[in-house]
């Protein structure tokens, strides 16, 4: 069997317009960047950033110490570019907040695409409840680093 590169990732990729979209992306060697609250906080900020510049829609989000989940609709962009932008600024920014430089994230990214009738919200919990699989915390409330637009008063 052939080795499988990060590079591999990128082939057959298609994203469309109004399709909804679940991503990873890992930081390099595992690290855990995101442990820290602030750098965390930076990779959030940077999702929201796609929402403001109507390049995604974001319905849910977990950030864990070394890498995260993001459930999107995509609007007016493609994936490599939403990715290639939250990647770069939050690794900018984190680099800077901490004084350091250097590369943050791992190459390449997760993609699933989501049919339009597979059941969003059950997608949704699945991704947040990330926290308590990695037994980081007991009850979900407690975890910090997590949105989703189902959580009363967002949708």
């Amino acid at each position: 069997m052939p080795a499988f590169h990060s590079r591999d990732l990128r082939n057959g990729r298609y994203s469309q317009e109004g399709h909804y979209y679940l991503l990873t992306a890992v930081t390099l060697q595992r690290r855990p960047v995101f442990s820290d609250f602030t750098a965390a906080r930076i990779c959030i900020n940077s999702f929201r950033l796609q929402d403001e510049e109507g390049a995604v829609r974001s319905l849910a989000f977990v950030v864990m110490p070394d890498h995260f989940h993001w459930l999107v609709e995509l609007l007016e962009s493609d994936l490599a570019a939403v990715m290639r932008a939250v990647k770069g600024q939050s690794a900018r920014l984190i680099n800077a907040s901490v004084g350091t430089s250097g590369t943050l994230w791992q190459r390449g990214y997760h993609d699933r695409g989501l049919r339009q009738d597979q059941d969003l919200v059950a997608a949704a919990r699945y991704l947040v409840a990330n926290p308590l699989r990695a037994a980081l915390v007991e009850n979900l409330w407690l975890y910090p680093h997590w949105d989703a637009v189902w959580v009363e008063g967002k949708e």
